[in-house]
Formats: structure tokens, C-alpha cells, sequence
């Protein structure tokens, strides 16, 4: 586990500073909110990089919102007044986003405003989880444990989708380099050989596959940038046609019924909308506003549609995971293990843990998928590289064996 520094302050007002072994930075928070201590500043030697709510910029990280709800929860738990608590994390951000909407949060709730109702004024910063997570904890009593668990949420999405994006990072990358590699060759080396090889072309002796490999080259020349022209115009008109609601509903679905990748996508949409709804309805909000709620965050347009039609049957007063069932997006084991929770009324706890095995599951197909994928590009690239070498010695073999 990784080793964080931190400063913190004491219920006595004093600083204190140290270092700590966790997992996380929502972990350390914890941690010192325990020994009755408010974390200033947290910070990992090995990545070099606060996650504090000083650290600058004007976006606000995952892992930065994430804090932000773990310092409130601390200092709530520890007797803090709300108010007080806003105004303490408000002078401690340097954070200019943040700090401005702290600021407004702090003038509505010294309106007589809820705090859930001051968060929904910043959307882009406070999630639509956060704000009913922190409703319902406000109305039950619970609001610090409510805004615990949104910091633990928010982290493990956001190390998910790292993760997700970390995978992927080198496949690009090599296929990026493959791509100019194979483009230099066939457009500027290749070309460099027609005029040795005009005697054999005009007797007739050139090999079919030299004859390809300088026509392809020559096809290239003329033709490569009206066609790179005409495919960033479709490619722009693609993009303007899939942000229309159609072209988002068809490109949802097209991601979770691609072959190899679908199983990928629609399993982390899955279980976004399983965690969150689990989530929500253990914090004591309603099956049908969980239900909507969640349906937003799964972040895929053909789920949301199925989730939609299945809060209309929980109205009508049936279960859940028909509906869900009946759509045919969703994974039968999921909807089978939604059903026996139903029956034992323990559809939050149930929820949370279809989560953990399918985002568990993903990791392991992905990072399965991404050691295939690597060799396989390789494969190919040297492939292409072997038939432009070979086409290009066969005629040159052939000019030293008539010279014999």
C-alpha cells in the first residue's frame, strides 16, 4: 500500500503532520477523522501529487470531489455544525471552481436552504447522487454516513475508469506508431524502387505482388489526401449525426452488441447502474426517484430505456427484475440475483455486490483482452512490414539471378 503525508488539524485548533499507509486518500481521511483529527492536506510521495482541496487548477478531479465529501463527513461526525463545516472547507480550497460554488452553498444554506438544495445549483460539480444521497441523509439523519459513502462511490468510479483508460493506453499507442510506419514505407520507401524494377515490368517478369505493392504506393500518392479529406468529412458528419438523441440511442446500442468490446461495455454500465441504485436505496431514498437516478447514471441510452419501462411496472406494483429481464440487455444472472433479493428485501446490499463481481469481472476481461490485443497487433504489423519486404526482394533476387 502506498505511503501518504499529511497535515492535519486537532480539535484544539492545533496542526498536526505525519504519514500514514492506505489505500486511498479517502481511506487516510478516514482515518484521521478516527483519531479526532481534520486533514488540511493529504498527499502520496510516489505519484508527487496532492489530492487535497488545495491543490490548483480550475476543474475539480474525481478524486478532488471525493475528498471534498470525506472532509464534510469527518467534520460532521465530529460534532462540526453544517455551516461552520462549509465555511471551513471554503477557506481551505484554493480550488477556484470549488471555492466559488462553496461560497453560494453557504449563502443558500444561511437562507434557510437544504443542502441538497444548494448543491443541485451546480450540477457540473455536485452529481445528481450527491444531491439526493445528501436529501436523504438530511431528512434521516444520516447525512455524514450519506456523504461518506458518495466519496467512496466517486472514488471507485474514477479508479475504474482509469483503469479502463490505463488499459487501453499502449494498444493505442501501438497502433498509432504501427499506422506511420507502414504509411513512410509505402509512400516514400517503396516508390524509391519502380525504376529499378522498369526492365522486369516490361518483360513481363515482375512479381504479382511487387505489381500490387507499386500500384497500392502509387494509388496512395495520388489519391491519399482526397480520401483523408473525404474521411474527416464523414467523420465530422458522423460526429453531428450521433449527437442527435437517435444517433446516441443507436450508438449505445451498437457498444454493448459490438462483438469482444459489447460484453465489456455493457457490463460497466451495469454495474454503474447497480452500484448507484444500491447505493441510494441504502441511504434511505425511494425505489422510483433511485430508479431515475440511476437510470442516468448507467450512461447508456438503451439501459436507460429498459430501466425506465421497469420503474413504470414497480408503479403498477411488479417487481423489478422482469422488466429488466424482458428487455433483453440486461445479463440473466444479474436479473436473476435482482429477483432473489427482491423476495428477501435485500436489494440494496445485493445491488452493491453485483457491482463489485461484475466491475471485478470487466478488469480481468479487459486486462485479458488487452495482452491478446497487443501480440496480435504486433502480428499484424509485422506482417505488413514482411510483404513490403518481400515484394521488394522477390524482383531484386530475380535481377541477381539474371545477372548470373
Amino acid at each position: 500500500m502506498p505511503e501518504f503525508t499529511y497535515i492535519a488539524r486537532g480539535l484544539d485548533g492545533n496542526k498536526v503532520s505525519g504519514t500514514i499507509t492506505a489505500n486511498s486518500e479517502v481511506e487516510v481521511t478516514t482515518a484521521l477523522s478516527n483519531q479526532s483529527l481534520f486533514p488540511i492536506e493529504v498527499q502520496s510521495p510516489q505519484k508527487a501529487k496532492s489530492f487535497s482541496l488545495g491543490g490548483f487548477g480550475g476543474g475539480i478531479s474525481d478524486q478532488k470531489i471525493a475528498l471534498f465529501y470525506e472532509q464534510l463527513a469527518s467534520l460532521l461526525t465530529n460534532g462540526v455544525p453544517l455551516l461552520k463545516s462549509l465555511m471551513i472547507l471554503s477557506r481551505q480550497t484554493r480550488i477556484p471552481v470549488l471555492k466559488t460554488a462553496l461560497e453560494d452553498v453557504i449563502r443558500r444554506v444561511e437562507d434557510g436552504e437544504n443542502l441538497s438544495e444548494a448543491f443541485a445549483r451546480h450540477p457540473k460539480i455536485f452529481s445528481d447522487m450527491a444531491v439526493n444521497m445528501s436529501r436523504a441523509g438530511s431528512e434521516g439523519g444520516f447525512l455524514e454516513d450519506a456523504l461518506s459513502r458518495v466519496a467512496k462511490f466517486t472514488e471507485q468510479q474514477s479508479e475504474l475508469r482509469s483503469r479502463t483508460i490505463g488499459a487501453m493506453i499502449y494498444p493505442a499507442v501501438l497502433m498509432a506508431m504501427g499506422s506511420v510506419i507502414v504509411t513512410v514505407l509505402i509512400v516514400y520507401f517503396v516508390p524509391q524502387f519502380e525504376t529499378m524494377f522498369a526492365t522486369l515490368r516490361a518483360k513481363g517478369n515482375l512479381p504479382w505482388i511487387t505489381e500490387f505493392l507499386l500500384a497500392f504506393s502509387q494509388w496512395i500518392q495520388v489519391w491519399g489526401i482526397p480520401v483523408l479529406i473525404l474521411a474527416l468529412v464523414a467523420g465530422v458528419t458522423a460526429k453531428v449525426q450521433l449527437n442527435t438523441d437517435a444517433g446516441k440511442r443507436w450508438l449505445d446500442y451498437v457498444k454493448i452488441k459490438i462483438p469482444m468490446l459489447g460484453g465489456i461495455f455493457l457490463s460497466l454500465a451495469v454495474a454503474r447502474f447497480c452500484r448507484v441504485l444500491g447505493t441510494l436505496l441504502k441511504n434511505g431514498v425511494s425505489i422510483l426517484k433511485a430508479l431515475e437516478i440511476s437510470r442516468d447514471a448507467a450512461g447508456n441510452r438503451v439501459l436507460s430505456d429498459a430501466i425506465a419501462k421497469a420503474s413504470e411496472n414497480i408503479t403498477a406494483g411488479e417487481s423489478l427484475s422482469v422488466p429488466l429481464k424482458n428487455s433483453g440487455h440486461f445479463p440473466y444472472n444479474v436479473t436473476e440475483m435482482i429477483s432473489v433479493a427482491e423476495e428477501s428485501n435485500s436489494l440494496d446490499s445485493v445491488l452493491v455486490n453485483i457491482s463489485d463481481g461484475l466491475e471485478k469481472q470487466t478488469i480481468r476481461r479487459l486486462d485479458l483482452m488487452v495482452k491478446l490485443i497487443e501480440p496480435l497487433m504486433l502480428m499484424v504489423m509485422a506482417g505488413v512490414v514482411l510483404v513490403v519486404v518481400v515484394a521488394l526482394l522477390l524482383p531484386i533476387m530475380k535481377m541477381g539471378s539474371a545477372l548470373e
